[in-house]
């Protein structure tokens, strides 16, 4: 597929078709009826200059070619397929795939680093960005809303990369979860009730580990309504839910200018009348204005931090309210985050790729300077099974959280034995 005269075959073909087709044109009709006539096109071409392929070989060469013009190049037959969770592209040549948690070399490369650029300036300029020297890293979205990460040189030293992060435009559901070993029933309904029951969330976890998956799970459980305010840096979250409005950051333009950060926007939610506030990620000073709603009558809010551990999640949270240089002393800011949050669920990525949400810890308060906290739910690793993959059990941690009071004022009533550490475990094979 690399042979080289394939390649210059392709580079060929394309610049004839390019030279033959008014694209201005093809691009005011319907895709398919563009994709169609420009098929016809190619065909004429081969048959013009007597190509010596064989069938096959002729519709890989048509198929990569309208890939070329509609698409994203070789980057098209990668996003066509649904066992993909990451496509990593380092430089022109170097294209490596995560599927079902573990890397391996794509079958699929560039001709050279300005095809990459071309394919990444298509990438960023359907959602009003850019890169280039002056700009080298940018963040962007794909039209199924997976998240795009882009640096170029000089940063990136062997050329362009380019990181895709999937996120199908169907979304794994609870049921999903369920059926992966993410999480128990037990797990989801309490999560269910916690939400429903305007409980502020906190969802924590490592890069990769699903905390956007589990983000769009759980917010599919506020009613239909309330009116929900969603506020990311890439918009990837996909609510079902009419009632949304949906807020993305902006940055600066090529003079430096007019960037507009998640803190704005958090600040600016709250002049919105939301019901739920959904912050993607808090990676920032916006951290304090989202402690401050979620105590002001914002309850319910739902965010995720990176973390690997719920007291890490809080230890973070804390210093990215230092970020806002309000000079608050520790023990006030402990004291609104304590008050603020009231569940902290840890997602995992294990090493055999898996995803397990590990905790869920319930916030109780302060003891001294401390943040108090206790676990829910665990999951308990025991090793790992023949295949390689990791063995462990889901259980209760028998005690019973303080927040169902708050639940049954809301009218929801949790079976008290769901939290016993008694009954059967949940073996996860």
């Amino acid at each position: 597929m690399f042979d080289q005269t394939y390649l210059d075959l392709k580079g060929s073909l394309h610049s004839k078709v390019i030279n033959e087709v008014d694209l201005e044109s093809l691009n005011r009709l319907d895709e398919d009826v563009a994709k169609a006539q420009l098929r016809q096109v190619i065909h004429d071409i081969l048959q013009r200059e007597k190509t010596p392929l064989t069938l096959t070989e002729r519709e890989q060469l048509v198929t990569e070619i309208l890939d070329e013009v509609f698409g994203l190049g070789p980057l098209q037959p990668l996003l066509a397929d649904p066992t993909l969770s990451d496509i990593l592209v380092n430089g022109a040549h170097s294209v490596y795939v995560e599927r079902r948690g573990r890397l391996e070399r794509a079958n699929v490369r560039f001709n050279d680093n300005d095809h990459l650029m071309r394919i990444i300036d298509r990438i960023v300029s359907r959602v009003g960005r850019r890169v280039d020297e002056s700009s080298p890293m940018v963040d962007a979205r794909l039209r199924d809303g997976s998240r795009v990460n882009v640096i170029i040189p000089p940063l990136a030293l062997d050329g362009p990369v380019l990181s895709i992060r999937r996120f199908g435009t169907d979304p794994l559901m609870s049921q999903d979860l369920l059926d992966n070993g993410t999480l128990t029933n037990e797990m989801l309904e309490l999560m269910r009730a916690c939400v429903q029951g305007k409980l502020n969330v906190l969802i924590s976890g490592g890069t990769g580990a699903g905390k956007t998956t589990l983000l769009n799970v759980l917010s599919g459980y506020i009613p239909e309504d309330e009116r929900i305010v969603t506020i990311e840096d890439a918009a990837e979250l996909q609510l079902k839910q009419e009632h949304v409005v949906r807020l993305e950051t902006r940055p600066p333009n090529i003079e430096g200018k007019g960037a507009i950060k998640q803190r704005q926007l958090v600040i600016n939610a709250l002049r919105m009348r939301p019901d739920r506030i959904v912050v993607g990620e808090v990676r920032g000073e916006e951290a304090l204005d989202m402690l401050q709603a979620m105590n002001t009558g914002h309850e319910g809010s739902l965010t995720t931090v990176h973390a690997n551990t719920p007291r890490d999640a809080l230890s973070r949270v804390e210093t990215m309210v230092s970020m806002a240089n309000l000079n608050l002393p520790d023990k006030a800011a402990r004291q609104q985050l304590a008050s603020a949050i009231h569940v902290i669920v840890q997602v995992s990525r294990l090493p055999d790729g898996t995803r397990k949400i590990t905790n869920i810890s319930e916030i109780t308060g302060m003891e001294g300077p401390i943040i108090t906290m206790q676990d829910l739910f665990m999951f308990d690793r025991q090793g790992y099974d023949e295949n390689g993959r990791v063995k462990g059990l889901f259980r209760p941690t028998g005690i019973r959280p303080k927040f169902t009071e708050k639940l049954l004022g809301a009218g929801i009533r949790l079976p008290m034995d769901m939290f016993s550490a008694e009954p059967a475990l949940a073996r996860v094979r």
